[in-house]
């Protein structure tokens, strides 16, 4: 039987790379090796998050984290190596644009393995974020570029692709199947609502993680201002990330809103069904939002998924307080639709069937 090797870093990669594991296990075709790099820490994917989450354990577990990106990215690619000699796989499965992405792809392309690469063609143009360089050194790499929407396919024919020997194709994006699946398990158990005793669509879900936020006290302070005076009307709901509560003690900035401790997959997602509107500087999330039919407020100065603000579902804001409150009141007066069909279906089988005929099963 033919054998793929998935690389895996982070929660959110888990949760996707899940809904092809359940695929690949009931055609059973082939056999799936899933390696965690262990890039991410998170204290809520412990073994209970595998078993609740229906989710197959990986076989290694690296335990590479913390480290800057060449350690890091180093490190991984060195203990990759040392499974993909061991288990001589046909190709290999990348997810996104993490640091565990851009080592798995150069590590299996050094080795000559053939490399799928999943939400491949998303740019961001800023070339100062280390996932815009791993997501364009993996994409150039790549055997199978697994495309979520129009815009990265787009994105991929100005760069040229169309004349390099790699398989372009347009799946969706995955994580709609992941969202769609799990939204009925985080029904039965979650019970984050009501322990929060959180009213249905009356409360902000807001996130924010990323270093060009959290790193600079003027831009983390902004946002925060903004959430407080939204707050005033509407209780806003934060999950905060470890780097964010550092950088909130070490600027002394104090907040009014309900900070919560890092939350479950099951947790969030019910978090999103309920509340009025989601204010993040979070990839993942603004798409989440959109299928849980939210407008979002994207605290960055740019988004790779283009397609959300094209269509009025989202709007770009920066970390500008006046901006994030505009926004907020826009949509909290939308009457617009959520009727557009932006990320595919069936994603996971048609992304199946092209690995299948990748490596000739």
């Amino acid at each position: 039987m033919k054998k793929i090797v998935t690389i895996l870093g982070a929660r959110p990669q888990f949760v996707k790379g899940a809904v092809l594991s359940r695929i690949i296990v009931e055609h059973n075709d082939f056999q799936e090796i899933i390696v965690h790099t262990g890039q991410h820490y998170d204290v809520n994917m412990s073994a209970v998050f595998f078993d609740e989450m229906k989710i197959p354990k990986p076989k290694y577990n690296l335990n590479i984290n913390g480290l800057n990106h060449g350690a890091m990215t180093g490190q991984m690619m060195e203990k990759i190596e040392e499974v993909l000699y061991k288990e001589q796989p046909d190709a290999v499965i990348v997810y996104g644009d993490t640091n565990s992405t851009l080592a798995g792809a150069l590590t299996a392309k050094k080795m000559n393995i053939k490399i799928v690469h999943i939400e491949a063609g998303l740019r961001s143009f800023n070339m100062e974020m280390p996932e815009e360089v791993n997501r364009i050194v993996t994409d150039r790499i790549a055997d199978l570029l697994s495309c979520p929407t129009n815009s990265s396919l787009k994105n991929l024919k100005i760069e040229g692709f169309d004349s390099l020997p790699i398989k372009i194709e347009k799946h969706g994006d995955i994580m709609k199947d992941a969202v769609e699946f799990y939204s009925k398990l985080s029904e039965e158990k979650s019970t984050i609502i009501n322990r929060l005793k959180l009213a249905e669509n009356n409360f902000v879900l807001a996130t924010i993680h990323r270093q060009e936020n959290t790193d600079s006290k003027k831009s983390l302070e902004s946002i925060f201002k903004a959430l407080e005076e939204i707050n005033k009307n509407t209780p806003v709901i934060l999950p905060l990330h470890p780097r964010t509560a550092l950088k909130l003690k070490e600027f002394e900035i104090e907040s009014k809103i309900t900070l919560i401790e890092p939350i479950g997959y099951f947790d969030m997602l019910e978090l999103l069904k309920n509340c009025t509107m989601v204010i993040t500087d979070s990839g993942g999330l603004q798409k989440e939002a959109f299928f849980n039919k939210k407008h979002c407020v994207i605290a960055r100065t740019e988004t790779e998924w283009v397609e959300l603000v094209d269509n009025d579902y989202a709007l770009i804001t920066g970390f500008e307080k006046k901006k994030i409150i505009e926004a907020f009141n826009y949509f909290l007066t939308s009457t617009k639709l959520f009727d557009k069909e932006l990320y595919g279906v069936n994603v996971g089988e048609k992304i199946y069937t092209s690995i299948k005929k990748l490596i000739q099963v």
